[in-house]
């Protein structure tokens, strides 16, 4: 394989379940990512890179809010690691329908609260160039300072019309 495709991509960042333990999905997503070429590394941060931006929305945000109090910029960046992380189908479903967020399952729970998140996951690529290389992975600029679209309503009557699935599976 000396060009990355994008089922490729799919095929590399999909994580087993796992027991879907976000330290267990980094370790696989790393492991994976050793038999790629650097040209390979690139195109493989390239393809995450567009698809963190693809996600950056109010109504994912929303959707986070609703699934695990996420409500930070940096906890909303992992949340769409995690949801890049369940896959093409469960993505691709999300930006068209956030709520489907609902149906995907097992998520992985810290103190009995669900934790849909994986820290750095979009950085392992990164990581793995520059440590091959001694430098770092070409720069692309990351997009939009704020998410796309309108900012959802943090109320609870708001949340449960937006996201009744959701609403009915998370919110405590």
């Amino acid at each position: 394989m000396s060009t990355l495709t994008e089922q490729a991509f799919w095929d590399l960042v999909t994580a087993p379940d796992l027991g879907l333990d976000p330290q267990n999905v980094s370790d696989n997503l790393k492991l994976k990512l050793h038999d790629l070429t650097d040209q390979q590394l690139i195109e493989f941060d390239k393809f995450f890179g567009i698809c963190m931006r693809k996600c950056y929305t109010w109504d994912l945000f929303g959707a986070a809010f609703v699934m695990a109090g996420c409500n930070d910029e940096y906890g909303f960046s992992e949340f769409r690691c995690w949801l890049i992380s369940r896959g093409a189908d469960v993505f691709e479903n999300a930006l068209l329908n956030p709520d489907s967020i609902a149906a995907c399952t097992p998520v992985y729970h810290v103190n009995e609260q669900p934790y849909p998140y994986i820290d750095e996951y979009d950085l392992i690529a990164g990581l793995l160039y520059e440590e091959r290389n001694d430098d770092e992975l070409p720069f692309i600029p990351s997009g939009s300072d704020e998410p796309r679209g309108k900012r959802f309503k943090d109320k609870a009557k708001f949340l449960k019309q937006s996201y009744p699935l959701l609403f009915a599976k998370y919110w405590q």
